[in-house]
């Protein structure tokens, strides 16, 4: 692995609401280089709360601590909202994970692509978009001239969600966290969005964090993986490795995959055990 570009050990992240507290992530240590870090788990199993800690994404009813969460020179951790500000977007950028709800419905995608890039660095709007019309072609965006005048409601789900990589990466941030970004796409389009990021990764040295529940994707597509059970990290391994995880939830989500070649009657169910929250 190439230089850590972020360092987070023991993050724990609490939410209250009045007199109930819900402990969502535990302990969670783990680092990242110019690699592809994969986080799977169930839903529920703290994987999307770990990325918005990192950018301090929670509302004010989540306690987050950690013995370090060390990004580069800055401490993310103790940063004030003016310092996130500067990180959020710039240096780190998320992907969500369908961009009907994360695009303004009522503003063409390509003057949103020129906003997040203004927000950034001080240019012209002639320049911001000279900018977003190479990044269009960068995520193989056909005729981004026309792409660029259409709104949200007029692209397709791939092509969304390609301007939404378009729209964090032209920032040039060091770290992508993408949360599900192929989760509402249809195979074919999965894997073209899929070759898009990874070829971004590739040209910028990025550090990109892909959380996801489908253990197949990852295994062909990250480099390490980190699963995660109940908020808890419950093992990490090379994604070419995951056909020999040891820890029994591991196995049992692999377990749990269908198989066109190896096709059951009915799928095991899988038994989780108090321990794992201990040990």
């Amino acid at each position: 692995m190439s230089a850590i570009k972020l360092k987070v050990e023991g993050l724990d992240v609490r939410f209250v609401n009045g007199q109930k507290e819900t402990h969502a992530v535990r302990d969670v240590s783990f680092t990242l280089g110019r690699e592809k870090l994969a986080i799977v788990g169930e839903s529920g199993s703290g994987k999307s709360t770990v990325g918005r800690s990192l950018l301090k994404l929670h509302p004010n009813s989540a306690k987050i601590s950690a013995r370090a969460m060390q990004f580069g020179e800055v401490d993310l951790l103790t940063a004030n909202e003016k310092a996130m500000q500067k990180i959020r977007g710039q240096r780190i950028s998320m992907i969500m994970q369908d961009p009907k709800y994360s695009l303004n419905p009522v503003v063409k995608v390509g003057d949103q692509i020129a906003e997040a890039y203004l927000a950034h660095h001080k240019a012209s709007r002639r320049e911001a978009r000279e900018r977003v019309m190479e990044m269009l072609e960068k995520v193989h965006i056909r005729d981004p001239q026309r792409v660029y005048n259409l709104y949200p409601h007029e692209v397709s789900g791939g092509m969304g969600q390609r301007i939404m990589i378009a729209m964090m990466v032209i920032t040039q941030p060091q770290v992508i966290i993408a949360d599900e970004p192929t989760s509402a796409l249809d195979v074919s389009v999965r894997q073209q969005v899929l070759s898009v990021l990874e070829e971004l990764v590739e040209q910028q040295a990025l550090g990109l964090i892909f959380v996801s529940h489908d253990l197949n994707l990852v295994r062909n597509y990250c480099d390490r993986v980190l699963v995660m059970y109940a908020g808890r990290v419950v093992e990490s391994l090379a994604a070419c490795d995951l056909q020999y995880a040891e820890h029994p939830y591991t196995r049992g989500l692999l377990a749990a995959l269908p198989s066109m070649d190896n096709r059951r009657e009915r799928l095991p169910v899988l038994q989780r055990d108090p321990l794992w929250l201990t040990c």
